[in-house]
């Protein structure tokens, strides 16, 4: 779907540029748009490769074990149907960890693992659980103590500071997080309520 819209956006930018006689300027930004991305791959590859080694530091001298052990009674609270043993709760903690850290690219793979053990323990319906809500939820508004990302492209683009945002963002998310997990826990109360009655 996401292509077809690219695509459709594209070929209307073109379409107004002909009717509008910019097709040399449609073509120069493309060729500097071009030039701009693979600057920014570059300058995000670089910093993605220092967090994720820091990342990998932070494994290797416990901390990260750490924070998983500390984010238990957390996953306990926002999962309460989930086994305590089972390995969904390691993904979850260390989909969770990456976010925090602003790693979200190191975030997605657990992720992705976190759903699939979700769905197992769904039975594979096609209807999600409470707990794939639950965590999509929760990943969606992702509390961040370290925006990469945004810094990376404030740096990229001549920010002074690029880490000046640093309070707005902890606030901003703090808040989409703590409304994340009100509506979740609210909505799987409601839910199983009405259940409970039927």
């Amino acid at each position: 779907m996401l292509n077809y819209l690219w695509g459709f956006m594209i070929l209307i930018g073109i379409v107004v540029g002909a009717l509008n006689g910019n097709i040399p300027k449609v073509s120069n930004a493309a060729i500097n748009s071009s030039k701009e991305a693979v600057s920014l791959c570059v300058t995000m590859l670089g910093i993605m490769a220092m967090w994720t080694g820091m990342m990998q530091v932070a494994k290797k001298c416990g901390l990260v074990a750490s924070m998983t052990k500390a984010l238990r009674p957390i996953i306990a609270f926002l999962f309460p149907d989930l086994p305590k043993g089972h390995v969904v709760n390691e993904y979850i903690a260390s989909n969770m960890i990456a976010n925090i850290l602003g790693l979200g690219w190191a975030a997605t793979p657990m992720g992705l693992m976190a759903m699939k053990e979700l769905k197992k323990l769904n039975h594979n319906k096609e209807i999600a659980s409470y707990d794939m809500c639950t965590f999509l939820i929760v990943n969606i508004s992702s509390l961040q103590l370290i925006p990469v990302n945004i810094i990376a492209y404030r740096s990229q683009y001549g920010s002074v500071n690029p880490a000046e945002i640093l309070t707005a963002a902890i606030a901003a998310t703090s808040i989409s997080t703590l409304a994340g997990v009100i509506f979740a826990v609210t909505a799987r109360k409601i839910s199983k309520g009405i259940n409970g009655h039927h």
